[in-house]
């Protein structure tokens, strides 16, 4: 039964998006770059304010002080080339979502 629990907690963390941002890019699962335009971006990001309110991969991602509470932790870098998703922060929840979904992978 332990096993059992184990196994559900696991697979619920994994498809949270808790984000922490990192200082170096040798320390993070993922680069990203951010886009001031939403046609440019691979993922349309919207920072809620309560970690219970995060998405499942759906672009609705809760910054966290501390790298052991993060399902992900990100790096930013300065130019589009050298990100491995692009992302443009967005104003309204409903606005989140992934529009290249080839990179979906990059955050479970």
């Amino acid at each position: 039964m332990k096993r059992l629990l184990s196994l559900l907690f696991l697979i619920g963390l994994s498809f949270g998006q808790k984000i922490y941002s990192v200082d170096y890019a040798n320390q993070a699962d993922v680069k990203v770059f951010v886009s001031d335009y939403p046609n440019q971006a691979d993922l349309l990001v919207y920072k809620v304010k309560y970690a219970n309110q995060v998405g499942k991969n759906n672009g609705k991602w809760f910054f966290v002080k501390y790298a052991n509470q993060s399902d992900k932790k990100i790096y930013f870098v300065k130019y589009a080339n050298q990100a491995n998703v692009k992302i443009c922060f967005v104003k309204y929840s409903n606005l989140a979502k992934w529009q290249n979904k080839e990179k979906i992978h990059l955050f479970y």
